[in-house]
């Protein structure tokens, strides 16, 4: 089974199952694959986070976050004054940082996939070159690009060979980053961070104010990691350790869950909705203050943010009558973009895939080298930008996120996989910047306390509450209005909006040896696939 936001790249990824490759394997071409028909997120110029378990029920993990340049600084991007200049850690080409998808995928097929390197990486070489159809998902983007004021690559980006726009339903061809996949296919990761494509990419920086070099290029490696783990009712919960806060809020905020007595409170009532909303306030609290990239942050309280005791306490300063209040004098959440993806994997001996990865936001920088046919992330904008700085809006200044030469920014994805008697039971994940870990939370909460189906799961009304802004952000027309009454009158800030997250899962039913994948119905272009 293969879960992703592309019908074509779950296909990709099925093939290869078919074919004698392992989860590894799969979720290696089916990212390759996105990174031609998910461009918006699916890419090799951004980065992300792999949660790996073997038949065997161990766990590991990849981490191919992206670095920070080597000239970065600090004060980066800051006004004479030391305010930040509004939108520049956003856009520009100072806003890209060192990527990592290519290496962190090459590294995971290394040490783990079973399939030779050119056999993963041919099929979206061949999607490239020979073209898909144009979806009326990209064919709205296309059009809209060439309505704005967009960065010219993305408004070329979708051109055919004519330089017209290509239509709905019309033949999309990608002769450029088809070249750029050869190399990789051919050189490995020395395809992309050494030779011709890392000579482009140093170029392209220099020419348009970027600061990333060959030497960024040469020195970045994917690192693996132990995972991040613990437990739930009987449940084990491994997900992605630090520069990922998901794995660490995850589990802390299930330990404060299972303080409560669920039994008592309505799935989706007032009580229901205002618990779920302190638990994450608090956790997200905690996440500003401590979390950053551990090769920077060396004492990093892990253990106890995802114990057992620490969630007593934080669950027993709850009051279940009155909102709490966030106070921007302490810590917040900072800004992140929400167009990432996510995929889910499993294969016919029980490993198991669950990988999330990003351009930061929708098409990244919007930037790309006409040569090489693939989009630059613009991640940057996801370290604190301002030293000491933290207001009741976005910003937050707290010193394990502040901007080091080649420290990996803290993310928000959560590709988790939750095991059953020591074997995949649920493998989960969501793109939706900070609001990711909220919804993999909730949907691994639905499953294992409300035992339902997986797609029910990724459906049911999701809730987010980052600490700061101090808001409860609900979606719309899944909460009724005495609800909202209710808790507006408990003292939450309520914001509206049309979903929440794009959930890509595989419930794994170990009783009848049956695997059940559901593509979040927010994702139009997504599909489960399995055989």
């Amino acid at each position: 089974m293969v879960v992703s936001d592309n019908a074509l790249a779950s296909k990709v990824g099925t093939a290869i199952l078919k074919n004698g490759g392992n989860a590894i394997d799969a979720a290696v071409a089916t990212a390759f694959a996105l990174a031609v028909t998910h461009p918006q997120a699916g890419n090799i110029g951004g980065g992300g986070f792999l949660v790996y378990m073997n038949s065997d029920g161990n766990a590991t993990t990849i981490d191919f976050r992206e670095k920070a340049p080597l000239l970065a600084t600090s004060d980066m991007f800051l006004d004479e004054d030391g305010e930040l200049i509004r939108g520049s850690n956003h856009y520009g080409a100072k806003s890209i940082g060192v990527p990592g998808t290519v290496a962190g995928l090459y590294l995971a097929h290394q040490k783990y996939g079973l399939l030779p390197w050119k056999v993963l990486v041919q099929p979206s070489i061949y999607l490239a070159e020979n073209g898909v159809e144009l979806s009326w998902t990209l064919a709205g983007h296309a059009k809209s690009f060439n309505a704005s004021a967009q960065p010219q690559f993305l408004r070329d980006y979708y051109d055919n060979e004519e330089g017209e726009p290509t239509q709905f339903g019309e033949v999309w061809v990608q002769k450029e980053l088809a070249n750029t996949l050869k190399l990789i296919r051919d050189n490995g990761k020395d395809g992309f961070y050494k030779g011709a494509v890392a000579s482009e990419i140093a170029a392209f920086m220099k020419a348009n104010g970027g600061i990333i070099t060959m030497e960024d290029l040469s020195k970045y490696e994917a690192i693996e990691r132990e995972a991040i783990s613990g437990t739930y009712k009987g449940y084990e919960i491994f997900s992605m350790p630090p520069p990922s806060s998901g794995g660490v809020a995850i589990i802390e905020m299930l330990n404060m869950v299972e303080q409560a007595n669920l039994d008592t409170i309505p799935f989706n009532s007032t009580n229901y909705v205002h618990l779920l909303a302190e638990v994450m306030r608090r956790a997200f609290a905690d996440r500003a203050e401590h979390l950053g990239d551990p090769d920077f942050n060396l004492n990093m309280p892990l253990k106890r943010l995802t114990s057992k005791e620490f969630a007593k306490m934080r669950y027993n300063n709850i009051d279940f009558k009155h909102a709490s209040v966030s106070d921007s004098s302490k810590f917040g959440q900072i800004y992140e973009g929400e167009n990432t993806t996510h995929l889910s994997v499993i294969d016919k001996d029980g490993n198991a895939v669950s990988m999330t990865y990003t351009l930061e936001q929708s098409y990244g920088s919007g930037l790309g080298s006409s040569k090489l046919g693939f989009i630059f992330n613009n991640e940057m904008g996801d370290f604190n930008p301002q030293p000491g700085y933290t207001n009741s809006g976005w910003l937050i200044g707290t010193d394990p996120n502040i901007i080091e030469p080649e420290k990996r920014m803290l993310s928000s994805m959560s590709p988790t996989i939750v095991t059953k008697n020591g074997k995949p039971y649920l493998i989960i994940g969501s793109p939706g910047g900070r609001t990711i870990i909220n919804t993999v939370f909730q949907t691994i909460l639905n499953v294992i306390e409300y035992d339902m189906p997986i797609e029910r799961a990724i459906e049911v009304m999701k809730i987010h509450h980052q600490w700061l802004p101090d808001e409860l952000i609900f979606e719309y027309d899944l909460m009724s209005p005495d609800t909202q009454k209710a808790l507006e009158q408990m003292g939450h800030n309520l914001q509206g909006r049309q979903n929440l997250g794009r959930l890509m899962g595989i419930l794994c039913t170990s009783e009848s040896n049956v695997y059940i994948g559901a593509s979040d119905s927010s994702s139009p272009d997504g599909a489960a696939i399995g055989y």
